[in-house]
């Protein structure tokens, strides 16, 4: 049978994310941190600087050279817990002289049924931003954090077809 893409799409309500802190210190936090509970993520995006070039007398075409690729930042929110990790790692970064302490997270996008689809594999991540939530009481909202996530790399692991 011939894989049809349109078959088999990942929905974007079903994923995992796993920050895993490396090194031996984890000044108090599990590994991986918060068990992967997110309800949102985004940010997951590289660029490349493409670098144009003139040849000499052709006036009608560029030429485009492949450069340097950026990453964006990865933003997670959740509803707050008395699990606090995220808070953990982002002091043990900012004021526990920890400025190292760095970690990989893993998002796992699911497929419709729910069994594993494509993992994106991000290193190096540093806590940037976290963002206490907004209190209101006239609301009856949920209250969610924000965690902001620097990472020096990303890449993807495809699912295998069958």
């Amino acid at each position: 049978m011939a894989f049809d893409p349109n078959d088999d799409i990942f929905v974007a309500f079903q994923f995992e994310v796993a920050i895993t802190v490396k090194g031996g210190d984890t000044h108090g936090m599990s590994n991986p941190l918060c068990s992967a509970a997110f309800a949102e993520c985004s940010g997951l995006e590289a660029t490349m600087d493409a670098k144009m070039l003139r040849e000499g007398g052709n006036n009608y075409e560029q030429i485009f050279l492949p450069g340097a690729v950026s990453y964006g930042q990865l933003a997670l929110k959740r509803g707050m817990t008395p699990n606090f990790d995220l808070w953990r790692w982002f002091n043990a970064v900012t004021r526990g002289g920890a400025l190292g302490l760095r970690a990989d997270i893993e998002v796992k996008v699911m497929h419709a049924d729910g069994s594993p689809g494509v993992v994106f594999h991000l290193t190096d991540c540093l806590p940037v931003k976290l963002k206490a939530p907004a209190l209101a009481a006239k609301d009856g909202a949920l209250a969610l954090e924000e965690l902001t996530v620097a990472y020096g790399s990303f890449r993807i692991a495809e699912p295998a077809l069958s």
